[in-house]
């Protein structure tokens, strides 16, 4: 439905979903990745010489521009005979149809990124899906989850209890967390581009209580109620917009490893 929803528009800025058909072509991957340390999965505790596959969810990949550019930047971090081919994994996954058939056409490492339809929203099928991903490689989540510039659509579809649930879930499906929100100043402009469509307000634009500091709101739920700790922030995108890296707490990772089944 999102794909129908974006192409009946004649403006290609203006989309309910935030699935933009020209999404890089105004914000092209490098406006993060200068942000994004080479170096990021060694700085989490990651290498190739030491892990057997480390596994990352690019949550809301689009057309899958910055997915692959990613996986090149993480790439070259790597200095030994063993480079990032057969030792990352990247998913990338989109609520659009139409964008993620343009992400695998283009795909140019299908061996070690993959993309799939997927609204992360929807709690039950998203675990279903990302489960049986990760059970390929053993794994009961991800090392690493970025999600860049989705939690306003999320909130402004679904409201101020969606946008905590999807938080909370991203928390409970990776070890470290790249998280991008979008600032309160976004959401008007959001707003307006759908008023011009002739489309109204976003159902839930007028009644969220969750307003304000997006960034702040976002961190607070993660520390306080996700077991989650901000790391590091990388600097401000193009658009003023902070990266922030979140990891979960030992305590967390404990519980989680005392329910994995033993392999004795």
């Amino acid at each position: 439905m999102a794909s129908t929803v974006q192409r009946e528009g004649s403006d290609p800025g203006a989309a309910p979903y935030g699935n933009f058909i020209n999404y890089y072509t105004f914000n092209p991957p490098e406006n993060r990745l200068t942000l994004i340390p080479r170096t990021l999965l060694r700085d989490i505790g990651y290498s190739s010489e030491t892990s057997e596959n480390i596994t990352v969810l690019d949550v809301g990949c689009n057309s899958g521009d910055f997915t692959v550019a990613l996986y090149r930047h993480l790439q070259e971090q790597e200095s030994s005979s063993r480079t990032a081919e057969g030792w990352v994994h990247l998913l990338g996954c989109d609520l659009d149809e139409g964008l993620i058939l343009r992400a695998e056409q283009s795909n140019p490492f299908p061996n070690s990124i993959s993309f799939i339809h997927l609204d992360v929203a929807n709690d039950e099928h998203s675990r279903t899906q990302l489960g049986s991903y990760l059970s390929k490689f053993g794994r009961s989540s991800f090392d690493l989850c970025l999600c860049l510039a989705v939690t306003m659509w999320v909130h402004l579809n679904h409201g101020d209890e969606a946008l905590l649930e999807l938080l909370s879930r991203l928390a409970s499906l990776c070890h470290h967390l790249l998280l991008e929100t979008q600032p309160w100043k976004c959401y008007r402009s959001a707003a307006r581009r759908l008023r011009k469509l002739g489309r109204g307000d976003f159902e839930h634009f007028k009644t969220l209580k969750i307003r304000g500091d997006m960034e702040e709101h976002a961190r607070d739920h993660l520390v306080r109620n996700c077991g989650m700790k901000l790391v590091r922030s990388f600097g401000s995108t193009a658009w003023d917009r902070t990266l922030m890296l979140f990891t979960r707490n030992a305590i967390e990772v404990g519980k989680e490893e005392s329910t994995q089944p033993s392999t004795n």
